[in-house]
């Protein structure tokens, strides 16, 4: 029986990332050089192991840049740009309906906790959420999965009784390698993303209503279940 709903930050409740990747085209360009949606779609939901934007334009350009300036500088843009971001379809709907459902409800985000709770609660959606790890809370960011165990143990939940909702590719693998069934609903960068290997897929969470979603995972189960 699903008694937990576990939600990514970052393009799944707000779609900062397209923002964020908006910055960066800036910034590339005041370089003369080119940053596509595809290349920044690799490091979404991960690590800059999957794409380094400093590396690669230093590599576009030969020589280094002044990483410190430009970190702070896309930095305080971000926060700038990021405060009148609404929350995506659906979401709203989906955290009221698990609170009635009486569901517990978490976060696993690779985000810093100042950066997602500042955005909750600035929604006023903080108060629906029961606990969350964060960046600052683990050694490992996604797609390891240490995020998922971390928060499945501070809200005592089985992963066979969680669902996660991710956008990206990294994201699903880092709940499902911790057990969990995952659902991708992905944005416009992580559209991007190859997400056949998640478990269920939704083009928003206004596609489905959560009573829905959850009935359609507990009968996934049992047919599994019957396959065995």
């Amino acid at each position: 029986m699903i008694k937990t709903l576990l939600f990514d930050f970052d393009g799944l409740i707000v779609d900062t990332e397209l923002h964020e990747f908006q910055i960066w085209q800036m910034i590339y360009q005041e370089f003369q050089c080119e940053l596509t949606m595809e290349q920044w779609a690799a490091c979404v939901g991960g690590t800059l192991e999957h794409f380094d934007p400093y590396v690669h334009l230093e590599t576009l350009l030969d020589r280094p840049i002044e990483r410190e300036v430009i970190r702070e500088r896309t930095h305080r843009l971000s926060l700038e740009g990021s405060q009148t971001l609404p929350s995506l379809p659906g979401v709203e709907s989906y955290l009221a309906e698990a609170r009635r459902l009486g569901l517990k409800l978490g976060l696993a985000s690779n985000s810093p906790r100042e950066w997602v709770m500042g955005h909750l609660e600035r929604l006023g959606l903080h108060t629906y959420f029961d606990n969350g790890r964060f960046r600052d809370d683990v050694t490992h960011r996604k797609p390891h999965p240490e995020l998922y165990l971390s928060i499945l143990e501070a809200l005592e939940t089985p992963a066979h009784e969680a669902i996660a909702l991710e956008d990206s590719s990294h994201g699903v693998s880092a709940a499902q390698q911790a057990g969990i069934f995952c659902v991708a609903v992905p944005n416009t960068i992580t559209m991007l993303h190859s997400l056949d290997h998640a478990d269920l897929r939704l083009q928003s969470m206004a596609d489905m209503p959560l009573s829905d979603l959850i009935a359609e995972v507990e009968n996934r189960r049992q047919k599994a279940i019957k396959a065995r």
